[in-house]
């Protein structure tokens, strides 16, 4: 199987990481509201149809310069938030990144409740806001 920004690319995807072999990452919240369940289900969904990479917000957080690094040479980074605290997306503001583009959970009408697991259909929806990202951060 051939591979796709260090993953390997589904057999049958028409594009790699995002499209015509250009380095997408993604990052998902971490909370631990159903949002953040649904930010990481949409994203790893995501890297399993070749549209990116997961990468980690933590070590971007922790300021491990070699992940920093990674973050700032990406053709895109997609940034999924799962609430309106934009963690991930104060993570990269703070480094400075501006080459992302960031999908928020709640946005898509998707309410934040703790103590309740993501449904697939939301997660879905996730998925689809986040391929149109990707497919508008690319054309930018």
């Amino acid at each position: 199987m051939a591979e796709c920004c260090g993953t390997p690319k589904r057999k049958g995807a028409s594009s790699c990481c995002g499209g015509g072999g250009r380095n997408v990452l993604l990052y998902a919240c971490s909370g631990g509201a159903n949002v953040a369940e649904i930010a990481d289900r949409a994203a790893r969904t995501l890297m399993a149809e070749g549209r990116g990479s997961m990468f980690c917000l933590a070590g971007l957080g922790a300021d491990i310069q070699g992940m920093v690094q990674t973050a700032r040479d990406a053709d895109l980074n997609l940034v999924i938030d799962g609430c309106p605290m934009d963690c991930a997306k104060k993570i990269f503001d703070r480094h400075g990144i501006t080459d992302y583009v960031q999908v928020k959970v709640t946005d898509l009408g998707i309410e934040k409740k703790k103590g309740i697991r993501a449904g697939d259909e939301q997660v879905a929806q996730t998925v689809e806001a986040a391929q149109a990202a990707i497919a508008k951060g690319l054309m930018a």
